[in-house]
């Protein structure tokens, strides 16, 4: 089986290192990208390496990266794995590393290796399903006092981290799982993302028939998560679904577990930022559900409230195709930390402050 070659002993040491309490992560952050930068050749450095300004920062998918130039004509940017040597890619681990809990890098790296069992499943021979077609990309120069982040991607990752004067943020956050649910093979029974399929399952069999015509906002589940790749997540009209407000407190008390499972991907005062997030917003939730209730039918739900939206399908190839993704409505892309920033940089940073307010 092809897994993420000769990283073995060194990714279960970032797992068992990995820090998920009330630490500051953004010294590990500039301290591995620079790491990462330094074991570089020129050549693979200016793969990697690219400026923080421009739209590039902005532009992130979830599908093979193959699949990027015909759709898109254009590439997926990034040095990937498959194009470093060993003690490279266990750099590129620990930059990984850096950005997640140890809950969130055991779900990104097993991701990542279900490229290989796509690869068995569709007898692919062309190298499109392969676990080492990740791109690691840093805007900017690492620092930590000036403004800079990275970006890892490939199929069903997405991780976006942003570093402004010391202040890190870690939005927008997509993982997803094709299959969800491994059923042949050795690895069968393995399930990724099965914690948020079912904590989002049990909340909605937990409501009373009444509530469940509330939260069911459709009856045929949608084709995928309704914000997919946008620059700036939103959705259409008022809040629909059931309201925080109108459940039982045995009834929030899952969805305060649902919502600790995207929580908890982040380490540290990035997972304190998203929990600030909740407490602010007090019962100001809906849950939305769309198709079907039961295990193994399509179904999608999301949560939403004045300052993030969390979603979540399973709809494809028979559903058992996963797509999970935190938003932040004012801080994707750490948009609202340089808008703070830009506010008070000197005035030769206009064109900056400008981009930042798209």
């Amino acid at each position: 089986m092809r897994l993420w070659a000769g990283l073995s002993l060194l990714l279960f040491a970032c797992v068992l290192n990995a820090h998920d309490g009330h630490d500051h992560v953004m010294p590990r952050m500039v301290s591995t990208a620079k790491n990462f930068l330094a074991s570089l050749t020129a050549e693979q450095r200016e793969k990697a390496l690219l400026p923080f300004d421009g739209d590039e920062r902005f532009f992130w998918h979830y599908i093979p990266s193959d699949d990027i130039p015909g759709r898109f004509q254009r590439p997926r940017m990034g040095l990937i794995l498959a194009e470093m040597t060993a003690h490279q890619k266990h750099l590129a681990a620990a930059l990984l590393s850096a950005g997640l809990s140890q809950q969130g890098f055991i779900k990104t790296t097993t991701i990542m290796s279900l490229e290989d069992v796509l690869r068995i499943l569709e007898k692919d021979q062309k190298g499109r399903r392969n676990p080492e077609k990740y791109h690691f990309t840093i805007f900017g120069e690492p620092s930590e006092t000036g403004t800079w982040g990275y970006r890892v991607e490939g199929h069903h990752v997405s991780l976006h981290f942003t570093v402004v004067k010391g202040k890190a943020v870690g939005n927008p956050t997509f993982l997803g799982s094709n299959p969800a649910e491994v059923r042949e093979g050795p690895r069968t029974g393995l399930r990724v993302l099965g914690a948020e399929e079912d904590k989002g399952r049990a909340l909605m069999m937990a409501l009373t028939p009444e509530q469940r015509k509330v939260a069911l906002v459709a009856e045929k589940a949608y084709a995928d998560i309704l914000t997919e790749r946008t620059r700036k997540a939103a959705l259409a009209g008022q809040p629909s679904g059931l309201a925080a407000a109108k459940m039982t407190t045995a009834q929030r008390k899952l969805l305060a577990v649902l919502m600790a499972e995207y929580v908890d991907n982040l380490p540290g005062e990035l997972a304190e930022q998203r929990r600030a997030r909740i407490q602010a917003a007090g019962n100001n939730f809906h849950f939305a559900w769309a198709g079907v209730v039961e295990r193994g039918g399509p179904h999608y739900y999301r949560v939403q409230s004045p300052t993030f939206l969390i979603e979540f399908d399973n709809t494809q190839n028979g559903a058992n195709h996963v797509h999970s993704v935190w938003r932040d409505y004012e801080n994707d892309f750490g948009v609202d930390l340089l808008k703070e920033h830009y506010a008070t940089a000197p005035g030769g940073h206009g064109h900056n402050a400008a981009a930042a307010k798209k």
